[in-house]
């Protein structure tokens, strides 16, 4: 996930000329929300402001500030995306455009992320999973005993590996409403989990990867251990989105990620 604010800072550190472009007051429908930023420098540009040629507008302001040195001064522009644009949004919106020399990357907000999950799991599909969630405003906890499953190199960030045995002790650290996904190589382990994940009563949504055949054991035996039928019956197995099919791990990664971010509340 791209981390606007650090790159900000680095640059602003370095004495990097740039434009910090920000969304202003809207009205209708636009491209994104107010507080939204794009940081504009020469020969490189990170973020966007919805892409399009309110984009690219922008971006040429922006390189024109540039172009005025030291004697550049914040400004901003209203525009109207339908008449000066062509755009089909129909709505307006203004523009900030602040050289980054005069702005203050440390106060702005972070993008809220979507959704906490504990992912337990670190084989073809959680891979797969965690490459998408990668580049999207989340937090993750990926859980594995096994640190040989782990890809090498870093992590975004955003993305924590945990490598820790028993896994399912884990479960107790993550926060009220937090997801859980299960995709892991042992079904006693995926039931221990499920067990865990229940037992605490304040998961916003809990996935588990298998048939419906594997659903169908998994209720006979936690109704068996005494949790209540609609506890057990929020359990959502098999993931994915109904209706897209293919077995892939990418394939299924896109649906589960699909799935978890309709799960998600509104940004």
């Amino acid at each position: 996930m791209l981390d606007l604010r650090s790159a900000a800072l680095q640059w602003q550190a370095a004495a990097r000329p740039a434009v910090v472009v920000t969304v202003g007051a809207t009205q209708g429908s636009v491209p994104r929300e107010t507080g939204t930023r794009l940081l504009v420098a020469a020969d490189e540009v990170l973020g966007t402001i919805g892409g399009g040629h309110l984009e690219l507008q922008a971006i040429a302001d922006a390189r024109a500030l540039l172009a005025q040195g030291a004697s550049a001064a914040a400004f901003e522009q209203r525009f109207a995306l339908g008449p000066s644009l062509g755009q089909c949004c129909g709505g307006a919106l203004t523009l900030h455009f602040t050289p980054l020399a005069q702005d203050t990357p440390a106060t702005w907000d972070g993008e809220r992320p979507r959704f906490f999950l504990q992912l337990y799991g670190a084989g073809h599909v959680g891979r797969a999973i965690v490459k998408l969630l990668a580049d999207l405003p989340c937090r993750v906890q990926w859980v594995d005993e096994r640190e040989a499953e782990f890809p090498s190199g870093p992590l975004p960030p955003h993305i924590e590996k945990v490598c820790v045995e028993p896994v399912q002790a884990e479960v107790a650290a993550a926060p009220p409403g937090a997801f859980f996904l299960v995709l892991t190589h042992s079904h006693a382990l995926d039931l221990a989990l499920a067990e865990a994940i229940l037992a605490r009563g304040d998961a916003a949504w809990f996935g588990l990867i298998g048939s419906k055949t594997k659903r169908a054991r998994f209720e006979h035996r936690l109704l068996a251990r005494g949790f209540a039928p609609e506890a057990v019956a929020g359990l959502v197995c098999p993931i994915g989105l109904p209706g897209l099919a293919g077995k892939q791990p990418e394939v299924l990664a896109v649906s589960v990620v699909a799935q978890l971010l309709l799960a998600a509340p509104p940004p």
